[in-house]
């Protein structure tokens, strides 16, 4: 349960925002396709800021890409997931979001590299593609307290 709530809590909290600001947001019913990999995924929540590139049946140009750790999954998103995600042009941030604890794991693109930032307890992510930020009361609440 704490998985789809904390999924919802960052739905919730960009869905506004991204609607002014005419980019679309999915929650996992909408796949990812990665050319380079020639396969599909299925992200905790997605945001596409080009939309004028997307397929019919699939996202291809996200620039934010979120998952909520699950303990099944927790290594493939870590490493697995992680090279493929960041070969996307259009990627601008891949957070991981740990369910059991307050803590998410923020990849930031700078250029050409890949900035790790870790945050835990309270604080925020930045979510450049949309110019504001994500605090962890924002994707904890009603889950996990500070």
């Amino acid at each position: 349960m704490p998985h789809s709530l904390i999924s919802g809590n960052i739905f919730g909290t960009l869905y506004g925002p991204a609607r002014k600001a005419g980019r679309r947001i999915h929650q996992s019913d909408m796949r990812l396709s990665v050319e380079a990999s020639s396969s599909y995924f299925y992200l905790d929540v997605m945001l596409v800021c080009d939309t004028a590139s997307s397929q019919r049946l699939a996202e291809i140009a996200p620039c934010l890409l979120v998952e909520v750790l699950s303990p099944s999954t927790a290594a493939n998103d870590r490493v697995g997931e992680y090279a493929m995600y960041t070969a996307i042009p259009s990627l601008q941030t891949y957070l991981i979001a740990e369910q059991n604890e307050r803590r998410v794991y923020a990849y930031q693109r700078d250029g050409q590299q890949w900035n790790l930032s870790e945050v835990s307890g309270s604080g925020e992510v930045q979510i450049p593609c949309l110019g504001r930020v994500l605090s962890l009361d924002d994707i904890y609440g009603g889950v996990l307290s500070a």
